[in-house]
């Protein structure tokens, strides 16, 4: 890529930044465009559409809860392993607004993003399961719907998702709650 624009596509990812924090994962892709300084049509060129352009605002909170979990895999409780990155997880949607729904959003497509999360997770899930704490049929998908709807129904009240989360985990782990 080119230095001026691989410089406008960082300008485009900084200035979705901002404007998803202030309206939300829905913010309008016109008014990031007219802020970053180029045409619709160029951030639809380089992104080619919200999921996509959303990914790269929200890479490095998902590199992050990636790199929790590989940590994670090493900690002699299981069970506390995967609840620490659960509750990691409701920590970065509930204070990072947008991330909920394009986590949300990503699931959907089946994109890259939402791969690495699902396959970071389900490595913690199946220590887990194969120690006893968590039921077979639990699945990771099920476990990062109900963190993204916590986080939802939280907005930024981390306190409140923190008890959500808490109630979850003994729904899916009652012997060891």
């Amino acid at each position: 890529m080119r230095a001026d624009a691989q410089r406008n596509r960082d300008r485009m990812v900084a200035v979705a930044a901002e404007v998803v924090s202030e309206q939300g994962a829905d913010a309008s892709l016109e008014e990031i465009a007219r802020r970053a300084g180029v045409g619709s049509a160029t951030l639809h060129r380089h992104f080619g559409g919200r999921i996509r352009l959303l990914e790269e605002v929200f890479r490095s909170s998902v590199d992050e809860v990636c790199a929790q979990a590989t940590e994670l895999l090493d900690e002699p409780d299981p069970l506390q392993a995967l609840t620490n990155w659960l509750r990691a997880m409701v920590r970065h949607a509930t204070s990072s607004r947008g991330l909920a729904t394009a986590l949300v959003m990503s699931g959907d497509c089946g994109s890259d993003t939402h791969a690495r999360v699902i396959s970071a997770g389900r490595k913690l899930l199946e220590r887990a399961q194969d120690a006893g704490a968590v039921p077979a049929e639990v699945r990771i998908e099920d476990l990062l719907k109900l963190v993204n709807g916590i986080s939802l129904a939280s907005a930024e009240d981390t306190a409140q998702a923190d008890r959500l989360l808490t109630l979850a985990i003994r729904g899916i782990a009652p012997a060891s709650a």
